[in-house]
């Protein structure tokens, strides 16, 4: 379906970041005014991102810089992966300072690597200083009967120096030395899920370049799928699984092609 004609707009936008706001370090064009546009109208914008390094006031910080206000507004996967933990747990943290915050937010007692074999769950995600020491440790925690939780399954994200390993990558490896499989928390899966639609309902769509995690995520949420073309997908690309229910060149037209 394409985005010709006017469209009833649903009361939730979730929105991925990158290839729908930016791009590297670069706005997309019009993305702010698409999303003034939105808020004008009544409608709720969410930004949801399978980001799990980044602090959320560091992501909202981001959004700001390009006039996009987001405070209060970022759902990451740092966030979903914690959500599977309880307060007064023990975890061991494969990740960077934003799934620290997360998991600190929740009330869950963090564990160094020489403490990782007491640990009750182990949440796997980007992690910049990656280490082999720490990686033996969330291995030895997981075989020790730990719980394993992965942020998402990305094995790479786009950097403005150019594509690098993503948490993915990492998950992978710990997959491999340990033979179990993760609890995978951020997009496309259900925990993610389960805080935008505790949050926001279920009336929305799900904005996003990527089928194989915006599209799938979009039918995880039990929203439309609004696919644009400022990112990694392409006309030529067509066509995907899932189906989008709404194309457009980037944010601006398809917001532009929705009746308020």
């Amino acid at each position: 379906m394409t985005s010709a004609g006017a469209r009833t707009a649903p009361d939730t936008w979730a929105l991925d970041l990158d290839g729908v706001l930016w791009t590297g370090k670069d706005p997309i064009a019009g993305a702010a005014e698409a999303v003034g546009a939105l808020r004008a109208s009544g409608r709720t914008v969410v930004f949801v991102t399978n980001n799990s390094f980044s602090p959320i006031a560091q992501q909202e910080a981001k959004l700001a810089s390009f006039g996009i206000p987001a405070e209060g507004a970022v759902i990451s996967s740092a966030q979903a992966g914690a959500s599977l933990v309880k307060a007064g747990e023990r975890v061991f943290v494969f990740g960077g300072p934003g799934l620290i915050e997360a998991v600190e937010d929740r009330g869950a007692s963090l564990v160094g690597a020489e403490q990782a074999v007491e640990a009750d769950a182990v949440i796997v995600g980007l992690d910049w200083d990656l280490s082999y020491d720490r990686l033996r440790a969330a291995v030895q925690a997981i075989l020790g009967g730990a719980r394993f939780i992965a942020t998402n399954t990305d094995t790479t994200y786009p950097h403005e120096n150019g594509i690098y390993p993503g948490a993915g990558a990492l998950v992978a490896a710990v997959r491999t030395a340990t033979g179990v499989e993760p609890l995978v928390a951020g997009k496309p899966e259900a925990p993610v899920a389960a805080l935008v639609t505790a949050r926001y309902g279920d009336d929305g769509i799900m904005v996003g370049d990527r089928p194989e995690t915006d599209g799938a995520f979009a039918r995880t949420l039990g929203y439309q799928f609004g696919l644009v073309f400022s990112g990694i997908t392409q006309p030529a690309d067509l066509p995907i699984d899932p189906v989008p229910d709404v194309v457009a060149a980037d944010l601006l037209a398809m917001v532009t092609a929705h009746s308020f």
